[in-house]
């Protein structure tokens, strides 16, 4: 059973400034909720138990937020009557027994990342989530659970994109395709159009085996001297290692980018 979810938090949010100057881009607001909690949320609908959040120890404001219980204490001793408080402090107490915190202090890739988790992993496999990507509507872990259930193998969200913007993307080759799901043979980073295997793109939703960290632990850096995890995905499809494509059904919002977070707002209001 998957029951840990691995989010990589350390990242600089650099497309995101100046708003992620002051706020980690994964406590921007979106209809009053930082995308980090709709991902939670999707976990926790999903099964998930226990969170591991990888985060650089010199931005302790997304470890506030959830570890803050002096000040809601106060104000809530303050206003003895606000339900809302009351409900909105219950829920974050609910969060901490689910979180634990591991140090990414400069950003060096999601392998790396996931490196930092390795004594804290148990099971089989693990749920990994990347925080720039909400899917909403209907909820992809799960459905990636269930392949997982089904089929015993590792899963990838993905979904289709229009083949003048394959370069931007992780593109995934494949086989024995049917509605919602197919067997991965290819992985390939931001390829040019020729070069694609097909126009379906990894959007940030893993469930990976255990095994993984022996990979990350020899693979040499890749661009930007970073440790990929793509690289050591197919590291292990080389092996034999069975990784499926889920084909989501719920609706993609990119938080990644200035003119995404803007349009996010809208787009949860409208799907949920």
């Amino acid at each position: 059973m998957v029951k840990q979810a691995i989010i990589p938090l350390a990242g600089l949010g650099t497309r995101l400034l100046p708003l992620s100057s002051v706020i980690p881009k994964e406590l921007l607001p979106i209809n009053g909720k930082p995308n980090l909690e709709y991902i939670m949320e999707e976990c926790i609908q999903a099964g998930i138990k226990k969170f591991i959040f990888v985060v650089p120890k010199n931005r302790p404001s997304i470890k506030k937020y959830f570890f803050n219980d002096k000040f809601y204490k106060n104000i809530i001793k303050k206003k003895k009557n606000d339900k809302r408080l009351k409900k909105v402090f219950g829920k974050i107490k609910r969060y901490q027994k689910m979180i634990k915190f591991v140090y990414q202090n400069k950003p060096e890739g999601t392998g790396h990342a996931v490196l930092q988790c390795k004594k804290y992993l148990k099971g089989t496999h693990f749920l990994m989530l990347l925080a720039d990507d909400l899917i909403v509507k209907k909820n992809c872990s799960k459905e990636m659970i269930a392949l997982h259930k089904r089929t015993k193998g590792s899963v990838i969200a993905t979904k289709r994109v229009e083949r003048k913007t394959i370069s931007r993307w992780g593109i995934l080759g494949f086989k024995n395709k049917t509605k919602n799901s197919f067997l991965i043979n290819e992985v390939i980073e931001k390829p040019k159009l020729i070069e694609a295997p097909s126009n379906y793109a990894i959007i940030g939703r893993y469930i990976l085996p255990k095994k993984i960290l022996s990979v990350l632990k020899n693979q040499s850096r890749g661009k930007g001297g970073e440790i990929h995890i793509t690289d050591a995905i197919k590291t292990l499809i080389k092996n034999n290692e069975k990784f499926y494509g889920n084909i989501f059904k719920g609706k993609y919002i990119d938080c990644g980018t200035l003119q995404g977070f803007v349009n996010s707002g809208h787009k949860i209001s409208k799907y949920l």
